[in-house]
């Protein structure tokens, strides 16, 4: 537009002839004729340029991935990055700078001119609040592809951030990743920010009103720190860790599903460690001169001293059935028998199971989230089996016992009256506990010939004290006025009298 406005002012104003015009603007004497025959300043327009580029051939496929991206959850999007590693596979040669301006130009035109929301910057000082979130990934657990609830903790103001997987996500879980994120931190912030999650609100009124559950006013409390919750439907208040449930799927997260975990023990290990190495790789946004993990030390030091973790757990009321088993989410657990028939309490942690009954735990187990399993614990039936031995050869409990009893078990039952005797050996467990239990059967198979009473006789021995114990010489308060003497003379002399008076 500046050329055919210099060229209008010599032609029309100062009248430079168009030869001359030519010569020194170096632009052809047509052209100018061409832009000086209109009438008015009018911008001239040229086609677009064709340059051939090595993503050509697969500007189809690209757009048609694109496509399909545009119809899925955020959470189900592939990244232009893994777009580019799927081309080059296919053969591109090409740069990923290319195949990320096709897909920036190929958005902007579906997305036309629609407007988009405008929003404020936000800043936080050093230790002042985090931000909590939870996100829907999925990976190869234990052998099947599981639906994992994944807990983001972040720091708002050095970017520190920790992830944990879980089953769920119950209130349970929601504590667990608190103590673990805070144990991570070195600290607690002053604030925690979140969204109107159903396990930490169990009502949304207006504007700012909220009704907190009780047992998250609970872990608040302990952990001092004050809650926060966003506005109904405006995520971007906590966009710190929203952006980080985005960032962290395409720098961690898919490296987690291409790999196949043996338990969540083992995710969440490599999730750490993840994170930690991270924290040293990631520019810090406001200070890109340092690093995250550089801001965190200096977070730690405003940060408030971190508690011993919250006994986070939900407890639930259960009563033990007739088989002496409690039922909870489709699974079954043991409980000793002599609950049975009576309502306990059940006490749910991430990752164990606890039964209590009279303010007393009588009973624990790992924790399974899969469904109509069963859970034994052989303990728990030793006292109904001494009433009724004869359930020893069928009972499901008793298929858990450890190998020693296993064997001398199975002798003992091809015997007449064994399962009663094998009832005796399992009975002395409570009482001498399992493991010289164990070795009083490994002794008695030892010898070639088991019995119960050879098992007992031997654990008999196993517990007798190797030495005599030493007597001591009894105490007492009272002390004699008058030492007595071991005086012989004195039986002589009753003697003597003994002798006079008979005739």
């Amino acid at each position: 537009m500046g050329t055919l406005a210099k060229i209008r002012r010599l032609h029309l104003r100062e009248g430079v002839p168009i030869k001359e015009i030519e010569r020194r603007t170096g632009i052809a004497r047509n052209t100018i004729k061409s832009w000086l025959r209109k009438g008015q300043m009018v911008e001239p327009k040229y086609p677009p340029r064709e340059v051939a580029t090595k993503l050509d051939g697969y500007t189809e496929q690209l757009a048609t991935w694109l496509k399909a991206d545009a119809h899925r959850g955020k959470r189900d999007r592939r990244t232009v990055k893994l777009m580019y590693e799927e081309l080059a596979a296919q053969g591109y040669r090409g740069g990923y700078g290319r195949v990320a301006a096709f897909a920036r130009r190929w958005r902007e035109e579906q997305a036309g001119s629609a407007n988009k929301g405008a929003f404020v910057p936000l800043k936080f000082v050093l230790g002042e609040a985090f931000q909590f979130d939870w996100s829907t990934e999925y990976a190869f657990v234990g052998g099947l592809r599981r639906r994992l609830e994944v807990a983001h903790t972040k720091l708002c103001a050095s970017r520190a951030f920790w992830l944990v997987a879980y089953p769920t996500q119950s209130h349970e879980m929601l504590f667990d990743a608190h103590a673990r994120s805070f144990a991570a931190f070195g600290g607690v912030p002053q604030r925690g920010i979140y969204d109107n999650m159903k396990t930490a609100v169990d009502k949304v009124g207006l504007g700012k009103k909220r009704v907190i559950n009780a047992r998250f006013e609970t872990m608040t409390g302990h952990y001092l720190f004050e809650p926060e919750f966003c506005n109904v439907a405006s995520g971007w208040e906590k966009g710190i860790v929203e952006k980080n449930v985005r960032d962290r799927r395409t720098s961690i997260w898919h490296k987690a599903v291409k790999l196949r975990w043996d338990s969540m023990e083992t995710l969440n290990a490599w999730l750490a460690d993840e994170c930690r190495s991270a924290w040293s790789e990631l520019n810090h946004p406001e200070w890109p001169a340092l690093k995250v993990v550089d801001v965190l030390q200096d977070e730690q030091t405003r940060l408030m001293p971190n508690p011993k973790p919250f006994d986070g757990y939900v407890e639930v009321p259960a009563r033990v059935s007739s088989t002496a088993l409690v039922h909870l989410q489709r699974n079954r657990y043991s409980v000793p028998s002599e609950h049975a028939h009576e309502v306990v309490s059940l006490r749910l942690y991430p990752d164990r199971l606890e039964v209590v009954a009279e303010n007393a735990r009588v009973a624990t187990h790992v924790r399974s989230f899969e469904r109509s399993q069963t859970f034994y614990d052989w303990r728990h039936y030793v006292s109904l089996i001494e009433r009724k031995p004869g359930a020893l050869r069928n009972g499901a409990p008793f298929e858990t016992l450890p190998e020693a009893l296993k064997k001398l078990q199975g002798i003992l039952l091809r015997r007449e009256g064994g399962d009663r005797v094998m009832a005796q050996v399992l009975a002395a467990v409570p009482v001498h506990g399992l493991d010289a239990v164990l070795v009083a059967a490994e002794l008695a198979l030892e010898a070639g010939k088991p019995s119960g009473e050879h098992v007992l006789n031997v654990l008999a021995r196993l517990k007798a004290p190797s030495e005599p114990a030493s007597l001591e010489a009894a105490s007492t308060p009272l002390k004699l006025a008058v030492e007595p003497l071991a005086n012989v003379q004195r039986y002589d002399r009753l003697r003597g009298a003994a002798g006079e008076a008979t005739p």
